[in-house]
């Protein structure tokens, strides 16, 4: 039997015995060991997403776990391999599927939101969007591939270089993320996080955080980089104040990165954007070559993963798992799916 998490709307989840799916040709069935909490699964409890998700649904979709079964036509894979998978799944016709741009697809199917998730011991899906791991990567560490693979699309989409100034709005687990991606660059980066928790959890990490309500932002950036302005913002806060604040730092010519979502529009100084030829770059996932870069940085110990893990809850126990997310304790928090003895 397949031990499941299912969203069931109403903001509740309920744990489920079902039958495992079988792989079909080109599919192979996984035994899922951990699957991470993120942002987004918390706007699917709440029910920001229902017009996506259909309830009631298995969602997830930072995971790690090996492979149980393949199905017919498989190739480049073994039962037993430690694997994640990078979840999306796009159509290979619209305009920017022919312009090599897969991950922004027209139609993109996100697995774990617009299809079933890995918040299951067992869990099949095309062999297409599997990611080989070391055998010596611990699997829990593993399982925060997928968000650390997103800081990589967003650093390397940034043009960040070493030697170079990023600011980083919000330290959240994103934005811890690509705080540490960018320091592996040989960036000099300075983090802004209201919260005392988060800057504690930033600091610990090894990165210079600043309470925004504490000192004059803008003049502390000018100082630390001799009168010019961080070469790179990244917006991760996804507040009006993080976007109102992020043009004020920005050297000329600097590059200002939208990595939160904002469900709203925000006012932006658009002189300040014409004043200092300012570019503003949207970012959104992440392709192939940022999961390797991933792989590797959490390997080699950069993304220090053991250290944003703050809990594993049993996947009995998902309910509370996700109470303790939302409570604002926690950088990292895992389901143990129980897939993987």
């Amino acid at each position: 039997m397949t031990r499941s998490a299912h969203y069931v709307g109403d903001r509740k989840m309920t744990v489920q015995d079902t039958d495992p799916v079988p792989p079909g040709p080109g599919e192979v069935r996984i035994d899922v060991a951990y699957t991470g909490i993120c942002g987004t699964d918390l706007h699917v409890l709440h029910g920001a997403m229902d017009h996506r998700v259909r309830v009631p649904a298995v969602i997830g979709h930072e995971m790690s776990g090996r492979i149980a079964e393949l199905g017919d036509g498989v190739e480049g894979h073994r039962v037993g391999d430690p694997v994640t998978v990078m979840p999306l799944d796009w159509c290979g016709e619209c305009p920017a599927c022919r312009a090599g741009h897969t991950h922004i697809c027209h139609r993109l199917t996100f697995i774990g939101i617009d299809s079933t998730g890995s918040m299951q011991s067992s869990w099949t899906v095309p062999a297409r969007v599997l990611v080989p791991l070391p055998e010596e990567l611990p699997l829990d560490h593993a399982a925060l591939i997928e968000p650390t693979a997103v800081a990589v699309h967003d650093v390397r989409r940034s043009r960040l270089t070493a030697g170079e100034h990023a600011v980083v709005i919000g330290a959240g687990p994103v934005g811890l993320l690509i705080g540490k991606v960018a320091q592996a660059t040989g960036a000099t980066v300075t983090v802004l996080e209201l919260d005392p928790h988060r800057r504690a959890v930033a600091a610990d990490l090894g990165l210079s955080v600043v309470d925004p309500t504490a000192v004059d932002v803008a003049r502390q950036v000018l100082e630390s980089t001799g009168g010019a302005g961080a070469d790179v913002v990244f917006e991760v806060s996804g507040s009006a104040a993080g976007v109102r604040i992020a043009t004020d730092l920005l050297a000329v010519r600097g590059r200002l990165v939208v990595v939160a979502i904002h469900p709203t529009p925000r006012e932006v100084d658009l002189h300040r954007i014409f004043w200092r030829e300012l570019e503003v770059l949207g970012v959104r996932v992440y392709q192939r070559e940022d999961y390797a870069e991933a792989v590797w940085l959490v390997r080699s110990g950069r993304v220090p993963t053991s250290r944003l893990i703050s809990r594993i809850v049993p996947i009995e126990d998902v309910g509370r798992a996700f109470a303790a997310l939302e409570a604002g304790g926690d950088v990292k928090v895992l389901i143990d799916c129980g897939g993987v003895g």
